[in-house]
């Protein structure tokens, strides 16, 4: 090997994995030295090695001491070099752990798992979905990507942070969006609704790109963006205006005694909407027959998709045909 392709190698290397080799050699051959300086008092290039790394760690043990003047200049040559080679070793050890884990808070650092969560944008509702997540789903693994953090503590939000723009193809490959199980795009509320959606679409765009067959999950405030939206790629559209605001017409034509709005809530944190092709042994049956099957497994049916129109609560003598599609509810523990 040249001289040239070693130092091309050992230059690439980490400046703590260079400082270990360099120590390496160093007390090999100060130990190999020594034994052959004072081969009674060090019988072994092991007792040797030994030695050295004892003086240069600054240990002492005082189990093996050169005696002779030509033994303690070695000595003194290596308490002079490897000690401070071993004292800067450890410094920068610290010093790249330190600087690492600052890395990682500004969102610097690389994502190297795979089928994790990616949330884009930095919200209220980003920071509340964490919450529940990290709480009822600490298996998952979570990447946020956003452009107006500088930083994110992982003991306050368990993510791996990175900060970036998520339309460009760099920073979802730091992600590691070929690896995810699915995208969460969460719309920019600081901006218009059209440049929100229009930024929204075009990070969907980016993502596919990269990955044709993962989920992508898009929030939409405008409906005539919905259309480019699944032309974009998006598998799921979040119509939160439309969400908004039919829960405010049940908040204000609500029944005295009903909470509309907290029913939705715990709804949604306790239980979870599961769809289902109809069983050929419920084909021909009465919805009331088969709310009456699926309760005796923990599970609420609420209706059917028939043709892809929606039958929510039909009525107990509403006859199920086949390719029908159960819409229901099951535990989240499920």
């Amino acid at each position: 090997m040249s001289i040239r392709i070693f130092k091309q190698i050992y230059f690439r290397l980490p400046i703590f994995i260079r400082l270990l080799v360099v120590i390496f050699l160093l007390m090999f051959l100060f130990g190999g030295l020594i034994h052959i300086v004072e081969p009674t008092q060090f019988p072994s290039i092991f007792d040797g090695v030994w030695w050295a790394f004892v003086t240069g760690a600054t240990v002492g043990y005082g189990d093996f001491v050169p005696l002779t003047v030509t033994g303690k200049i070695v000595a003194i040559c290596l308490i002079l070099t490897g000690g401070g080679l071993i004292a800067f070793y450890i410094t920068s050890l610290s010093a790249a752990t330190i600087q690492h884990e600052k890395d990682l808070a500004q969102g610097k650092l690389p994502f190297k798992g795979s089928n994790h969560l990616i949330l884009i944008g930095w919200n209220e509702r980003t920071r509340q979905l964490i919450e529940i997540i990290s709480t009822s789903s600490v298996h998952i693994r979570m990447v946020l990507i956003d452009t107006t953090l500088d930083h994110v503590s992982f003991p306050d939000y368990p993510v791996h942070f990175i900060q970036g723009d998520p339309s460009e193809d760099r920073i979802l490959e730091k992600a590691n969006i070929k690896l995810a199980e699915r995208v969460l795009i969460t719309a920019d509320i600081t901006k218009k609704e059209r440049d929100a959606d229009n930024h929204s679409i075009l990070t969907a765009v980016a993502i596919r790109g990269n990955n044709a067959k993962i989920p992508i999950i898009v929030e939409i405030l405008s409906s005539i963006q919905i259309d480019n939206a699944h032309r974009a790629g998006a598998t799921t559209i979040l119509r939160s205006n439309d969400f908004t605001s039919a829960l405010f017409y049940h908040e204000l034509s609500r029944e005295t005694k009903a909470r509309p709005f907290e029913d939705i809530y715990h709804i949604l944190t306790t239980q979870q909407f599961h769809h289902a092709t109809l069983p050929e042994e419920l084909e021909n049956v009465s919805f009331g027959e088969a709310a009456a099957i699926h309760r005796k497994s923990q599970q609420i049916l609420l209706g059917i998709i028939r043709n892809s129109t929606y039958y929510i609560n039909p009525t107990s003598k509403f006859i199920l045909k086949k390719d029908d599609v159960l819409i229901g509810l099951i535990p989240w523990n499920d």
